[in-house]
């Protein structure tokens, strides 16, 4: 086996790894739905959550951050420890994860691939270069997650968080830079599967989640009560 075919397989496998639509096959196991059709249309767990419940988003976080930790371990196994072999290989099972070859669709005359947004692949492909992330990052995307209240936020930095994590792995001389690339094309891959949550953001348009979503719609309840009390007063 030469190291071309090596890394050809390592890279088809990460993708191919990343296709798996666990999100869809979980739905349609608990509620009988095509995912692809309620809400966002998304196949990650945050949509999940939405139309089967909370057990079918967790499950379909964890089968997406499963997937793409194997994606890299394979990656890394078949090329003999490649550091740029694992970052396109958690960069392609991401991509592979927002644009599945198994969720392709024929849309006025052009096919369209669908899947997530990237959040939980981005977070498994960190893991699988280095376990001791997991923890970090988890903690603090679950606090920009609850804190601020954006689930599109949330996504959009634990690939962030993994390329600072590795960035100061590598000025500490712990293992190379180019562990800080997979930040940085993770970034961009997530970045343009939300760009219309990235829209409703800068519009203020974009779904709140948690505590805040409770405390707007208490707000929205306070400011209807308030003009119709000065309408009637």
């Amino acid at each position: 086996m030469t190291i071309g075919f090596q890394s050809a397989a390592g890279l088809i496998g990460a993708y191919l790894l990343g296709s798996f639509p666990s999100g869809l096959l979980v739905v349609r196991l608990t509620r009988g739905r095509d995912v692809r059709r309620w809400y966002s249309g998304r196949t990650g767990g945050t949509n999940v959550m939405r139309v089967a419940g909370i057990w079918a988003g967790l499950a379909t976080a964890a089968l997406d951050v499963l997937k793409a930790f194997l994606a890299v371990r394979f990656a890394r196994w078949i090329s003999g420890g490649s550091a740029w072999l694992e970052v396109f290989a958690g960069a392609l099972v991401i991509i592979g994860h927002n644009y599945s070859l198994f969720l392709v669709e024929r849309e006025d005359g052009r096919l369209k691939f669908q899947g997530g947004a990237g959040g939980a692949a981005a977070f498994g492909a960190t893991v699988g270069i280095w376990v001791p992330a997991g923890p970090i990052i988890l903690l603090l995307a679950v606090l920009i997650l609850f804190g601020i209240g954006y689930a599109s936020l949330a996504t959009m930095s634990v690939p962030l968080l993994a390329g600072l994590v590795f960035a100061v792995r590598a000025a500490a001389g712990l293992d190379s830079w180019v562990y800080v690339y997979y930040g940085v094309l993770a970034e961009l891959i997530v970045v343009l599967a939300l760009l219309p949550n990235i829209k409703r953001l800068i519009a203020g348009e974009e779904r709140l989640i948690g505590w805040r979503a409770k405390r707007k719609a208490r707000a929205a309840e306070n400011d209807e009560q308030g003009s119709e009390e000065a309408d009637t007063g």
